[in-house]
């Protein structure tokens, strides 16, 4: 689905400078890129930061979106893209922290700890699994699954049918199966 009227209206407020449009327009759309995010890396910290560097590239690109597509899901790529570039270039620090970035899924009151600990390494091999994909793979299960976006939108993204997205998915879903049944024995 392009974007709509009243997105695009907002987007030319923000592109002739007006700052409250800036501002609703941020305000409408970073819960759900960094929901998105944080669920591709695990880490609350880490999901801000990719967030930030969202909205930072969007802003540089806003003259050149056309509105083809929904403005989520151009942000969703853009997201995407920066996760992604997170993960090639070289860290120089290291965390003495471990894990305590991560957040952990809420817990359910009526779960043992040992419930609660099996559900958190679930998750941690589902994303490794998820992160394995091949990049055409990964990129739609981590948008339609993660960031919620309709099929025919990544149709759009991605320049292919809304057949061949969803091949794509049976066959990614597939291979995660397989991955977390291989990871549970």
């Amino acid at each position: 689905m392009p974007t709509t009227g009243q997105e695009l209206q907002l987007l030319e407020r923000v592109r002739s400078g007006d700052r409250e449009a800036a501002e609703a327009l941020a305000a409408a759309t970073y819960r759900p890129v960094f929901a998105a995010l944080f669920r591709l890396c695990g880490d609350r910290d880490l999901a801000a930061d990719l967030t930030q560097e969202t909205f930072r590239r969007a802003w540089e690109a806003l003259p050149d979106f056309d509105g083809r597509s929904r403005l989520t899901t151009w942000l969703y790529r853009i997201g995407y893209n920066a996760f992604l570039n997170h993960l090639r270039r070289p860290h120089r620090m290291v965390s003495l922290d471990g894990d305590a970035g991560a957040i952990p899924p809420p817990a359910d009151p009526s779960l043992s700890m040992e419930d609660r600990l099996a559900g958190a390494e679930t998750l941690r091999l589902l994303r490794e699994a998820v992160l394995a994909l091949p990049d055409e793979l990964r990129f739609l299960v981590t948008a339609r699954y993660w960031a919620g976006i309709p099929v025919r939108d990544l149709a759009r993204e991605e320049e292919i049918t809304t057949v061949a997205v969803r091949k794509r998915l049976r066959r990614a879903l597939a291979s995660l199966e397989e991955a977390m049944e291989r990871s549970s024995s």
